[in-house]
């Protein structure tokens, strides 16, 4: 099985980076440390800066300011080819005249690596990405997914320390999406490599990625687990970009949680309790819940979830989301201005301090 060897302990490290375009800061002081062996991903929305942090990382673009180490080597002004890094681009940048074969080789024969050893590592490449077989065909004869992993074994067959990825997935319908990004992190884990991986894709990053940096106008908002993220949002950015939030503030604030801030509640969280009460305490609230009484503004059927709009008496508006174990779309969409209950556990609220 083709593999790399674990090195030092810090794979990426990023002090003060800075990229100017002109009046434009793009990426402004970003610090961040990247361990050896993991699967990172850089998660915002466009323009948020974590694309030209990559470019930066590859050597593409030049920092304003700031620093980029590889493996604790400072090559903050070297050329891409001076790097150990490879990158993976959403268009794959195959070369449509030659052999799958070829592409994969085609970084060895530029290096001037011997033919023989050359063609060993070539197909090593290739069945580390489960290709064998293919390596006489041309990029034109194979399907998106398969296109997609003549891209990484052509990456990672220079075993580079750290493996760029520009949003791999991106040109991949959904099926076929959800289904690389379990064979890629599957990848990941067999070959051992760094993979820094930049999406727009809230799902893509909690669901393949051992750590996520949410990127927000240039910056860090955040980094942590998949979990932390979600779970634990350190802003009000984080929580709306990631995944769908509640953000219960003001008069809400004090009349539902008895205190003053802003709190963030998900969706599948709230438990929908209907025909709520007016008067008093619901019965089947317990010491250790918070209630909202509220009326249905309007319903969602999502096949597997309903996704429930409610507006509260106490101000504000909360989604909450079912899941549709014994109930269809017919079920549910006679529910749009019912008087309902939201029910949730205090420890899934939690405070937005910026």
């Amino acid at each position: 099985m083709f593999s790399v060897m674990p090195q030092s302990e810090t794979a990426v490290r990023l002090r003060g980076l800075r990229k100017e375009f002109g009046t434009v800061t793009a990426v402004d002081g970003v610090d961040l440390d990247v361990q050896d062996g993991e699967f990172f991903a850089m998660l915002g929305p466009s323009g948020s800066g974590k694309t030209t942090v990559l470019r930066m990382i590859a050597g593409f673009e030049t920092p304003t300011a700031g620093s980029v180490e590889l493996g604790g080597r400072d090559v903050t002004r070297l050329a891409p080819f001076e790097r150990d890094v490879n990158t993976v681009f959403q268009d794959y940048a195959l070369f449509p005249h030659m052999s799958v074969l070829d592409n994969v080789e085609y970084g060895l024969r530029v290096k001037k690596v011997r033919r023989a050893e050359r063609r060993e590592r070539a197909l090593d490449a290739l069945r580390s990405v489960r290709l064998e077989g293919m390596e006489g065909r041309r990029p034109g004869q194979l399907s998106g997914g398969q296109r997609q992993r003549v891209a990484l074994a052509r990456a990672l067959v220079n075993r580079p320390r750290v493996l760029l990825l520009d949003e791999p997935l991106g040109a991949l319908d959904l099926k076929l999406r959800e289904e690389m990004q379990v064979e890629l992190k599957a990848l990941q884990r067999e070959v051992g490599i760094t993979f820094l991986f930049v999406t727009h894709d809230q799902e893509e990053a909690l669901t393949m990625s051992d750590r996520v940096a949410v990127f927000g106008h240039g910056r860090i908002e955040q980094v942590g687990t998949p979990a932390e993220i979600y779970e634990r949002p350190a802003s009000a950015f984080v929580a709306g970009f990631v995944g769908t939030s509640n953000l219960v503030s003001g008069e809400a604030a004090r009349a539902v949680l008895g205190r003053d801030g802003t709190f963030s509640i998900r969706p599948e969280k709230l438990r929908v309790v209907l025909d709520a009460s007016d008067a008093g305490p619901a019965p089947d609230v317990g010491s250790d819940e918070h209630a909202a009484a509220g009326t249905v503004a309007e319903v969602v059927y999502a096949g597997p979830a309903t996704r429930f709009v409610v507006d509260l008496d106490a101000g504000g508006r909360l989604i909450a989301l079912q899941q549709n174990l014994q109930v269809s779309s017919m079920d549910v969409t006679g529910l749009r201005g019912a008087r309902v209950r939201l029910v949730w556990q205090r420890r899934h609220e939690f405070a937005i301090t910026s």
